[in-house]
């Protein structure tokens, strides 16, 4: 813990607006030496090192303390391979690892306020137990132990005081930048984004669509023997308190140390099977894949806990996605080309734009088109993030030229968290080093027609809902 972190916890997360954006606005002045880059001698990329470790220490701190949006900010760095400067990743990474699962929490005093605001009696008389110690704290919540009456070990989910009104804040500081930037983010389609990234987060608030979405993913996943989800008690259940069954297992970075070759290569391919099959079968997209929301399980199976970065995609889309993926696996390149512009929005009028987001759509299919098992390593998945970022840079910079503006891409907004899945997914598959046939597995669900969520009880009423 860094020596300035508050040693008693606060009870409620800061929601001024503007002291959520002074904290980021002095983030940003310590990372500023990074972003001007490093030079070519010892010294200065001594200096960047030192720099590096002082702003993850920093960030650990100012978004852990801020949670919402800047927290979930901090843990895509945390995991994200090819996001933080080039030299300096792994010194950032380590020092966020803790914000994946270990975030610091809020007073427990706060939490079993919560508890007893939202279901009427206080931890002690609901539950047989509880510890009052959270044992992970996120960006929305934090959570405790527990057991019931019935004798069941439990894991009670609980939303931090003001945490609406901070993500509120957060969303609307972002859509009073948007609006001054009109002219320019109205090219761009900034404000379609925007609304995507606030539906998608504020619905993340909803404890009980979250229970919904456990739901969901235990029928639709009912059939692949590798994938635990864990059962809810809604009877102990709330807007605000999720209570699940508790399920042990080493964490990700545990998993990812320790365990063999072959076991590392077999929760690769369960983790992908499970969020690529729900999006190609079911249109439901596990936007999320953070390593923090997994336990992996001695008998080769692998636990999901968190759903409540879910979406249910447009079937169109889905078809479309299909569509543009299939196509380039089986190498019909005209079809896979009409994808593009049809699908994604892509642009054919300027070459040099065209040709850098064709060739970056071909990049991500690598795995998907291997004709072999695919090996996933740390450097596979940073490429996939500085491919596009690299070429990007070239396209404004020009080749000796007056830098240009590129030309907007009219990519669907429900394709948003789509791209934010591809790169986390590729870095937590690449964390592992995994080698899977991407190829065989997936073959089946791109030829499948899409298969809506099973209705029935709750999980169809959250499918009504979402899709209204």
């Amino acid at each position: 813990m860094p020596p300035d972190m508050p040693r008693t916890p606060p009870r409620r997360v800061s929601t001024s607006r503007l002291g959520r954006l002074f904290d980021l606005g002095v983030l940003g002045v310590k990372a500023a030496p990074l972003a001007r880059g490093v030079g070519d001698d010892q010294a200065s990329r001594e200096r960047a090192l030192e720099a590096a470790t002082e702003l993850g220490d920093a960030m650990l701190k100012t978004l852990g303390e801020m949670k919402g949006l800047p927290l979930k900010l901090g843990q895509m760095l945390s995991y994200i391979d090819g996001l933080a400067p080039p030299g300096q990743e792994a010194r950032l990474q380590a020092a966020l690892e803790r914000l994946q699962q270990r975030a610091p929490p809020l007073d427990p005093d706060a939490a079993e306020r919560v508890i007893t605001d939202e279901l009427g009696d206080p931890p002690s008389r609901l539950f047989a137990s509880w510890e009052r110690e959270p044992f992970a704290a996120a960006s929305i919540g934090q959570v405790h132990a527990a057991v019931t009456h019935g004798g069941e070990r439990v894991a009670v989910k609980v939303q931090y005081p003001g945490i609406d009104k901070a993500i509120d804040a957060d969303l609307k500081s972002l859509a009073a930048l948007e609006a001054i930037a009109s002219p320019f983010g109205r090219r761009y389609h900034t404000k379609d984004y925007l609304d995507e990234v606030s539906e998608v987060f504020r619905a993340e608030l909803d404890y009980g669509r979250e229970a919904g979405m456990y739901d969901l993913f235990r029928a639709t996943t009912a059939d692949l023997p590798r994938v635990v989800v864990p059962r809810v008690h809604h009877a102990l259940s709330s807007r605000r308190v999720l209570v699940t069954e508790l399920v042990d297992g080493a964490s990700y970075g545990e998993f990812a140390a320790s365990a063999p070759p072959a076991a590392r290569d077999c929760a690769g391919a369960t983790i992908w099977s499970f969020v690529t099959r729900s999006m190609l079968r079911h249109g439901l997209l596990y936007a999320d894949p953070h390593p923090g929301n997994y336990r992996f399980l001695d008998d080769g199976r692998v636990a999901f806990l968190d759903f409540g970065c879910v979406k249910l995609l447009p079937p169109a889309l889905v078809a479309g996605i299909k569509r543009y993926i299939l196509s380039g696996v089986e190498e019909r390149w005209d079809d896979f080309d009409r994808a593009l512009v049809e699908v994604l929005g892509y642009r054919r009028e300027d070459e040099a734009e065209w040709a850098l987001y064709r060739a970056y759509s071909v990049h991500l299919l690598a795995p998907f088109a291997s004709k072999t098992p695919f090996h996933v390593t740390r450097e596979v998945a940073r490429e996939a993030v500085q491919f596009l970022s690299r070429g990007q840079r070239e396209l404004v910079l020009g080749r000796g030229g007056a830098p240009r503006m590129p030309k907007p891409i009219d990519m669907p907004k429900d394709f948003t968290f789509v791209n934010r899945l591809q790169w986390g997914l590729l870095s937590v598959l690449g964390g592992l080093d995994a080698t899977v046939d991407f190829r065989a597995l997936g073959g089946p669900w791109l030829r499948e027609p899409l298969a809506p969520p099973p209705d029935g009880g709750g999980p169809g009423a959250i499918v009504a809902s979402a899709q209204r």
